[in-house]
Order: C-alpha cells, then structure tokens, then sequence
C-alpha cells in the first residue's frame, strides 16, 4: 500500500482552547482507517481540520500535497468528500436529485455520472426504491444512505465519515457498516470517525484512539478491538 493521507503533529484551536493536540496520523491507499473515542474528543474537530474548514496547525498531506495551500473547494477537487454528522441534504428534493447534485463538479461527464448514478442504486437498494421520494421524508438509516451515495457520486479517492451510525437502530448500523466496505470495494479510501467503536473496529484496518484531543492508542483494528484498554473504556467487558 502507498500513502494517501497523512497527518503529522496536528493541533487545532478554538481560541485559547486546544481541542486537537499533536495528532499524527496515517493512512494507506485502500484503507478503511477509524479514529474512535467519547463524544468531545475533537474527533469532529479533526475531520474539520483536515477539509479545510478550521485552521490547523502542524503538517496534513494528501496524495503528496500539501493541504495548508488548498482550500476546501481546492480538497473536493483533489477527490476528497466529507460525509458530516448532521448529513446535510436536501430535504424538499428527491433522492434521485440529490444524488445528481452529488456529481455537480463532474457534469460535463454526463455518461459517466449515469453509469455512477447506476452504481449507486445497485448497492443502496432502498434509494433506488425511493428515486422520485422527497430526502426528507425518508428514515434515519435511508438518509445516512442517500448521504453516503450522494458522496461517492462526486468520485472521491478519500471519503471522510463522521458518525455516520448515530441515531440508528442496530440492523440499520450493520447494513451501513456493510456499505461502508463496499465502497472501499470500489476503490475509495476512508477515514471512519465514530463512537459506536465495536462497529467501527471491525469495519477498519487500522484505528486511533482520541481522547481530550489526544491520541491515546493506536493500531491494527484487529489488536484494537482486543486490548484491554480499549475494550474497557470502549467495548463495555472483558478482552479475550
């Protein structure tokens, strides 16, 4: 594997207050890497960072490039997406619009955006079930899907998740985690931030601890999800 993303002694600030302090972070082409932790751990606050949307401090890298240079729009462009907590689409607009306006920086490709479009719906069966259904009057876990796809439409090399099975029923978490693997499947890298840390664990290749900020472990997913630290402030029991 080839470096995509690295992060190298990050710190973010909201004025005087330090919310990110000295993250250094790696991940490879085709990786599902996650960063787990409590709520307020500036697990959001990295994301952020790393789009471009709050100043940060130390070094962020992508492909090579040095992100200090580029602007948020300057990252999308670059093949970055962000998924965000709150998923941000379009409620008066159908599912299938929405997905359209996923592709806006590739509209002069229509062939390919019809046969990405087709993609999509393949592996979100529920979206296409709902393509002329209004996003805002689907469930929660149909929302986050509609999210997920209308981020892949815009072709990234490296997706940035936050959160993205909060407020979902467990059946719900699993088909998304499931998603999730697909579209590293088809090629895109991702950055998974949760707090559902078992389902996050056993998506990912490779997890970071964050805590007050910090990164407290790191490792293989696999060792992760069975070091007693881990389990006992994060997996509720005992390591095997």
């Amino acid at each position: 594997m080839t470096g995509l993303l690295s992060l190298s002694n990050v710190s973010v600030s909201y004025g005087k207050v330090e919310a990110v302090r000295g993250v250094s972070l790696n991940l490879d082409r085709g990786q599902i890497v996650t960063v787990i932790g409590p709520n307020g751990a500036g697990k959001t606050t990295l994301l952020a960072a790393i789009m471009g949307l709050l100043p940060a401090v130390g070094s962020i890298r992508y492909d090579n490039l040095d992100l200090a240079r580029l602007s948020t729009e300057e990252r999308v462009a670059h093949g970055m997406s962000l998924v965000p907590e709150k998923r941000e689409l379009f409620a008066e607009m159908t599912v299938a619009d929405n997905l359209i306006l996923g592709a806006y920086t590739r509209w002069s490709k229509r062939g390919d955006v019809q046969n990405d479009l087709g993609v999509v719906y393949s592996r979100f069966g529920r979206l296409a079930e709902r393509q002329q259904q209004l996003a805002g009057t689907l469930s929660g876990g149909e929302r986050q899907m509609l999210a997920l796809g209308r981020a892949f439409m815009a072709k990234p090399r490296l997706l940035l998740l936050d959160e993205p099975s909060l407020g979902l029923a467990p059946l719900i978490v699993r088909e998304v985690f499931r998603i999730i693997v697909g579209l590293r499947d088809l090629g895109v890298s991702i950055l998974l931030v949760e707090q559902n840390a078992r389902a996050a664990l056993e998506t990912a290749d490779y997890g970071y601890v964050l805590e007050t900020g910090e990164i407290v472990h790191s490792g293989p997913a696999a060792d992760l999800i069975h070091d007693p630290r881990v389990v006992a402030s994060y997996l509720g029991g005992a390591s095997d």
